[in-house]
């Protein structure tokens, strides 16, 4: 039923959508609560991000193909972020995942981040879209196929590795400080001004990054990594940001509460000579040049005609 290989800028007159879905990050783990136990925990991974749009895709992968639309509903479902750990030396919580689903349509979905590593090597970041960080001489988590990649090791077996983001891998710490999380994608989907007013992603120099890493803790040796472009959370319980993907950041040295992953999005984007007008779930509805994006900060739907 639906075409493949295309792309929405040389569909002459067609009736298709480019999107953007990006799943939830994950929270960042946290550490033992009085002993002075060395070592810190790892950030949680961001969401996966899959692209048609014409821009690098998730993992370095180049962007999909566009959707040629048909005459059903779209269901659209935007995963929340793991939520915030505050427990002493408990791994962070992965993300949910963000998805279009439709009849006929293969499902497109990101998988949601892979949850930060505990300052405990027995609990390792979890593999996700994007990895979660790792303490204790572990391998970050990984990430999805053309969605994300690891979150950051740890080579010193005292600090945890930043998350992973769809950008780039976590950093691995450096001579105590704990790990950055990786950099986000960037995409030009949404226009960095409506990316501001609407509060998507993270505008940095008029470019629009999605699912940043969290950073890891700090520890008596050095310092908390910062969180990546895109909406990671600082190394020191920072929250990931809403509508990025963006993973939490680690809890510092003795702490017990970490950053909480930050909520998914999902994006549409056609030309407004062929938008039905017809949603559900209350998407925020901009328009660039000719074309209609439609913003789904919760889930909801879409109905062509």
């Amino acid at each position: 039923m639906f075409a493949q290989g295309f792309n929405f800028s040389v569909i002459s007159g067609a009736s298709a959508f480019s999107y953007l879905v990006q799943a939830g990050g994950a929270s960042g783990g946290t550490t033992h609560a009085t002993t002075n136990y060395g070592g810190n925990a790892g950030g949680g991974g961001a969401g996966g991000l899959r692209i048609s749009y014409p821009a690098t895709s998730g993992g370095g992968c180049s962007n999909e193909s566009d959707v040629v639309m048909e005459a059903i509903t779209y269901t659209i479902t935007v995963g929340g972020g793991g939520a915030a750990q505050t427990s002493g030396s408990s791994r962070g919580v992965s993300g949910s995942d963000s998805s279009i689903s439709a009849t006929g349509l293969t499902t497109i979905t990101s998988v949601g981040g892979g949850a930060g590593s505990s300052q405990n090597g027995s609990q390792g970041g979890q593999s996700g879209g994007c990895g979660g960080g790792t303490y204790f001489n572990y391998g970050g988590g990984s990430g999805t196929s053309c969605q994300g990649y690891a979150g950051g090791g740890s080579n010193t077996g005292r600090c945890g590795g930043g998350g992973g983001t769809a950008g780039g891998g976590g950093s691995t710490p450096n001579s105590g400080t704990g790990g950055a999380g990786g950099v986000g994608t960037i995409t030009g989907i949404l226009p960095h001004g409506l990316a501001t007013s609407n509060s998507i992603g993270e505008v940095n120099n008029n470019q629009v990054y999605y699912g940043g890493g969290g950073g890891s803790g700090s520890h008596v040796y050095g310092g908390a990594g910062s969180g990546g472009l895109g909406g990671g959370g600082n190394g020191g319980a920072g929250a990931g940001d809403t509508n990025s993907g963006g993973g939490g950041g680690a809890a510092n040295r003795f702490g017990t509460t970490s950053g909480a992953g930050g909520s998914g999005v999902v994006m549409l984007r056609m030309k407004t000579a062929k938008y039905s007008g017809t949603t559900t779930g209350s998407p925020t509805v901009v328009t660039d040049g000719s074309d209609t994006i439609l913003i789904y900060k919760g889930s909801g739907t879409y109905v062509h005609s």
